[in-house]
């Protein structure tokens, strides 16, 4: 028996209570961003095009998910073609399809039946993302009343923002205008990451149970004068600095979740 997952805690966490929201949000959560095995019924074609094995219940059709490659080859008990994908490209992948997740059957605690309902849900959480900030920021002050699930949350999604910005800030800012709230800052951030950065942002607030309402985003040059305020004042998030090596490394099919396999 192999040993315990992310995912196994999560699920066990989730059952533990049924009625903790903060709980299922975690679990969803830790889903989105680990890797997973999708069993295929046959290799993946050209164009990244991929036809998953389907696991029929009459009434609802399920794709088969695994959190570890050898879960996946003992529920096989043979040789068979996968692809492995974030679990935000799957969801992704599958929104709209009529399908629902089998993650782990047979072969682990954690499995569970994820209906076609709780994978839209999941798709669609995905996609959201907080308002991004083009008004002039007027002041800006240390954050307050945020909970801990909040920032746990943020320095999780950040840790695994590698190489995307040198850091990033949590202030409260007041807006010219008259408008006020916390924002999060990223420095230096690289132009095609805005996006992801902001989205990882959304996802923190989402799975913390807090109204994507309560913080914008905004990107910020190393010289700009404002980085000096915000660095006076804000709680700071340190993201990870790749090896310069690992620049060159391309992206291997699959793994931009704006861009999942197509289903064929």
């Amino acid at each position: 028996m192999s040993s315990r997952t992310p995912i196994d805690d999560a699920h066990a966490a989730m059952a533990a209570d049924p009625e903790d929201a903060q709980a299922r949000l975690r679990f969803y959560d830790r889903l989105s961003q680990a890797e997973l095995f999708l069993m295929l019924k046959q290799e993946a074609g050209e164009d990244d095009q991929i036809t998953p094995e389907v696991f029929d219940l009459g009434e609802a059709r399920y794709v088969l998910v695994f959190d570890r490659e050898e879960r996946l080859a003992r529920f096989a008990g043979q040789t068979t073609p996968y692809v492995g994908l974030s679990g935000r490209s799957i969801a992704g992948m599958l929104d709209r399809q009529g399908l629902g997740v089998a993650l782990n059957p047979d072969v682990a605690p954690s499995a569970i039946l994820l209906p076609e309902t709780a994978v839209s849900w999941l798709a669609s959480t995905l996609e959201h993302g907080p308002a991004e900030v083009e008004a002039a920021i007027e002041e800006v002050h240390p954050p307050t009343g945020l909970p801990d699930t909040l920032l746990t949350a943020l320095d999780g999604k950040l840790a695994s923002a590698t190489g995307l910005a040198a850091c990033a800030y949590l202030v409260r800012a007041h807006y010219a205008g008259g408008g006020r709230g916390h924002l999060l800052g990223f420095v230096d951030a690289l132009p095609r990451a805005h996006t992801a950065l902001a989205r990882a942002a959304s996802e923190a607030l989402t799975f913390s149970g807090i109204d994507a309402g309560a913080m914008d985003v905004g990107f910020f040059g190393g010289n700009d004068p404002v980085t000096d305020r915000l660095a006076q004042v804000g709680l700071r998030f340190d993201l990870p600095q790749p090896p310069e090596a690992d620049l060159l490394v391309p992206k291997p099919p699959g793994s931009d979740p704006d861009k999942p396999p197509r289903l064929r």
